[in-house]
């Protein structure tokens, strides 16, 4: 693609990245075909072509985000799907994050908007928080949210926060390997944000699956800012970045790191970014570059060595969902599927399984009815595979097909700590 920007714009590093981004894409539309949106609304605008072109026009022209353009940015899930398929090597994921910032910096959105954005922003990284507004949504007639009369993105956090907790919250303390393993090392395993609250038994079950298999888990307080950071809030996201890095840097001093470990792959994809993320900030980008290639996700480092299985009761057979994050952000989309069949579960495909769940971060409470289109679709093409148990890799995954279903919904390392001596995950039938 030709560009034409102001030799004066592309003095500014983000700039110039998206300038280099626009130049790759050659206008193929391989991307439109495994855009969610694209196929579901139609709109050569709802597709990373389409978005790509808005994009282009804006920056290039030096001109503020009009509402237009908003719309469709943000009806963009950043499933990054379209980099799976795209090839030229136009890497999306940076070029719509530059947009979405610029959008937040130039774009006066409604004021409800506003209030909504802020909110996310200002609740849901913060455990206590987050704990705090589940317990005041519990507070609300379920008969006023089936009135109608609440605002739509207001009924759709309801109806997830509707979807309890079923596991103990993890203890913030390190677990040893037992002493008559061969120790493997030392590993970090980032806590984050809203996990802990929503699905505490995924940090429970990770702690048990890397002590057996001979490594020390010490936890780490902190979030990614992945969800500030998808919002364009880039002061915010960078903010809970220098955090988190503060933390491994004041742990990494305490001891050598194998790895850093994530069970979320979301989180686990910004991650991997930080290194480009905060590549311009004198104090940070050293460690950002040195602690993204330190991260890895939870079955990366269950890869390095042989589970240790022991003696469980007939699995069930397992429908495994590749989150976005894991399959196009991460680049994993067999090696969960490996693990699972190692540790004896019977795998079933879904059918479209390069589509979004429309979970996508806060995409499901800022896009509500284009996400309960996609959750649908997904659950639909589940229900086809006859299994009776869904695995996953990431929370939001979890907590948006949980929305919609009983069958239970579970995160991979449950599967695999159970096939190797854990408790059954709950909502699973006993064998």
């Amino acid at each position: 693609m030709q560009t034409q920007f102001n030799p004066l714009a592309l003095k500014d590093p983000d700039t110039a990245v998206a300038e280099s981004v626009l130049r790759k894409c050659v206008h193929c539309g391989f991307c439109n075909a495994t855009c969610p949106t694209y196929l579901l609304l139609g709109d050569e605008l709802d597709s990373p072509r389409g978005r790509i072109y808005l994009i282009k026009d804006m920056l290039e022209q030096e001109r503020p985000a009009s509402a237009a353009v908003v719309l469709h940015l943000d009806r963009c899930l950043s499933c990054l799907g379209c980099m799976t398929t795209c090839p030229s090597g136009v890497h999306y994921q940076h070029l719509i994050d530059h947009a979405r910032e610029h959008v937040e910096r130039t774009y006066r959105r409604p004021w409800s908007d506003r209030l909504l954005r802020t909110l996310i922003a200002k609740v849901l990284p913060f455990p206590r928080r987050l704990r705090l507004a589940l317990k005041l949504a519990a507070l609300i007639p379920p008969g006023l949210r089936r009135l109608g009369l609440l605002p739509v993105p207001l009924r759709a956090m309801l109806a997830l926060a509707g979807v309890p907790p079923v596991g103990p919250r993890l203890e913030h303390r390190a677990a040893v390997a037992p002493a008559s393993m061969m120790p493997r090392g030392r590993v970090a395993l980032i806590l984050g944000c809203a996990q802990g609250v929503l699905t505490p038994e995924t940090h429970a079950a990770t702690q048990r699956l890397l002590t057996r298999a001979g490594w020390e888990v010490v936890p780490v307080s902190g979030c990614c800012g992945a969800l500030t950071h998808h919002l364009g809030r880039r002061a915010e996201a960078h903010g809970f970045a220098a955090r988190l890095i503060e933390n491994l840097r004041g742990l990494e001093a305490r001891g050598e790191l194998a790895a850093i470990v994530v069970n979320a792959s979301g989180c686990g994809t910004q991650l991997k970014d930080f290194g480009f993320m905060l590549r311009n900030d004198p104090r940070l980008a050293a460690d950002a570059a040195r602690f993204s290639a330190l991260s890895c996700d939870i079955t990366e480092v269950l890869a390095r060595s042989p589970l240790p299985l022991g003696p469980v009761p007939p699995l069930p057979v397992v429908a495994y969902h590749s989150a976005c994050s894991m399959q196009h952000g991460q680049k994993l989309d067999a090696l969960p599927r490996q693990l699972l069949r190692q540790a004896g579960f019977e795998l079933r495909e879904i059918a479209e399984g390069h589509l979004c769940c429309g979970s996508a971060g806060s995409y499901n409470i800022l896009q509500s009815g284009i996400a309960t289109q996609l959750r649908d679709r997904k659950l639909a093409h589940i229900g086809r595979t006859g299994a009776s148990v869904v695995a996953t890799g990431n929370v939001g995954c979890i907590m948006q097909l949980r929305s919609g279903t009983t069958v239970p919904i579970v995160h991979t390392v449950e599967l695999l700590d159970w096939a190797c001596g854990g408790p059954r995950p709950a909502g699973l039938a006993a064998g």
